[in-house]
């Protein structure tokens, strides 16, 4: 992986920080800046600092000089208490870099946030909605539409606008109960090294990722991470990965990554972890499951991050042989109301006045959606609501959950969390041919 990979957008990269988030910090005493991506001494600690905000343990220097061969594309923020025990470890620490996020029909910049932790010695004093205001801030200057993050704790952010917009599905399927009826594909299955797999991996998931609503862009250092190819991998060598190859020509269009557990009390009822399935056409994605589901000595399959509409829940036979949990996964944050409605396509034609309350002030105000027989999208900014068209009031976080279909504004309303004049009309409108999804953490 190089320095590049992602280089994203390098104004943004190397933006100063938001007048009002210094002056927040440096009114406690503290002090915020940017960590200087080509010093280990600066990306050193300010990793330790991310891997303490997460429970993790601590890290060794094989990983810090993986992490800081190929992080140098994030925009790394610290917060430093200077009379502590140790000033160069950060108190507080905030990533973010460009990424394209796509939505139905097209794709649209999106400023992806990561690695945000505050110490427990630094709690309760406003430093994460100082942070996360700040460089908000500085996204819409840069002239990102959205914001995206995953997130462990899940009430944090909707307070700074951000909805949970594609939900994912953990799958334990009990083999023997399920049975496959889905089709046979007459490609072939084929077990490839790791590093083969990490080499066809980029190509394929941009085929895939550009298919799917709620996908981003791989992070830098992601693959490596996926196919135990970076040089502190855990326990690589459990990894196995197969690929597909369709029938009719030499393109791999399928791609699975999984580990086995090993039942030693009865070796016939081992278990499989899928950490990664990519699949670019239907045939590969019913090889690829018919594969896993007949195999020897399995007796669970586990899977997790996948989309709450899976066709395989039509590939077997016994739909209760599959235990699913969804939980709230990718969310999203408009930053910009017109380019963010314009980025995606609908299939209806109409017209909507939607009047936007945006906590933080960044996005908020009254704006006119037209939509054209092409599905194409005007989003013109007014002063208040023309009379003749149906008008919507939500908060920017409601309008972030609509984004991409993963709720219908008729939910919404139902709720309470949105006004309309007509929700149905409106849920045609925002209508999405399939589930958004988001395959990995970030």
């Amino acid at each position: 992986m190089s320095q590049s990979e992602n280089a994203g957008i390098a104004g943004f990269h190397s933006a100063p920080l938001d007048e009002q988030l210094t002056a927040a910090i440096t009114g406690q005493g503290l002090e915020v800046r940017r960590v200087d991506d080509a010093v280990r001494a600066e990306t050193d600690p300010w990793l330790d600092a991310v891997g303490r905000g997460f429970l993790d343990s601590e890290r060794n220097d094989t990983q810090r000089e993986a992490f800081f061969d190929r992080t140098a594309y994030r925009r790394k923020i610290g917060v430093y208490d200077a009379a502590g025990a140790e000033p160069a470890l950060p108190v507080a620490t905030f990533a973010s870099w460009e990424s394209q996020l796509t939505v139905p029909g097209g794709t649209v910049p999106a400023c992806a946030i990561s690695s945000v932790t505050v110490a427990p010695t630094h709690r309760r004093r406003g430093l994460l909605s100082a942070v996360m205001a700040g460089e908000l801030r500085t996204a819409v200057s840069q002239g990102f539409p959205l914001a995206a993050l995953t997130v462990s704790e899940s009430g944090i952010y909707g307070r700074f606008g951000f909805a949970p917009a594609a939900a994912a599905a953990h799958w334990e399927i009990a083999v023997r109960r399920a049975r496959w009826i889905g089709p046979t594909p007459a490609g072939r299955i084929d077990f490839v090294s790791r590093e083969t797999g990490r080499a066809l991996a980029p190509g394929l998931h941009e085929r895939t990722r550009l298919a799917s609503p709620g996908e981003i862009d791989m992070p830098g250092g992601h693959w490596d991470r996926a196919f135990g190819t970076r040089p502190d991998a855990d326990k690589p060598e459990r990894l196995r990965v197969v690929q597909y190859r369709s029938a009719e020509g030499d393109d791999i269009d399928g791609l699975a990554v999984y580990s086995v557990s090993e039942n030693h009390d009865d070796y016939a009822a081992s278990t499989v972890d899928i950490s990664m399935l990519l699949a670019a056409t239907d045939d590969a994605y019913a090889a690829l499951w018919r594969f896993f589901l007949s195999m020897d000595l399995i007796g669970t399959i586990r899977a997790g991050e996948l989309a709450v509409d899976e066709p395989l829940w039509w590939m077997i036979s016994d739909q209760r042989a599959a235990k699913i949990t969804v939980r709230d996964h990718q969310y999203l944050r408009v930053l910009d109301v017109p380019a963010a409605l314009a980025a995606r396509r609908y299939d209806v034609a109409d017209a909507v006045a939607l009047e936007v309350d945006d906590p933080l002030d960044i996005a908020g105000g009254a704006f006119v959606l037209t939509v054209d027989d092409d599905g194409r999208a005007e989003v013109d900014a007014v002063d208040a609501p023309p009379p003749g068209i149906p008008s919507v009031r939500l908060g920017v976080a409601e309008l972030s959950a609509l984004l991409l279909g993963g709720v219908s504004p008729v939910t919404l309303a139902r709720a309470g969390r949105l006004q309309a004049d007509d929700p149905e009309r409106l849920a045609r409108l925002f209508a999405a041919p399939a589930a958004p999804r988001l395959s990995f953490w970030y």
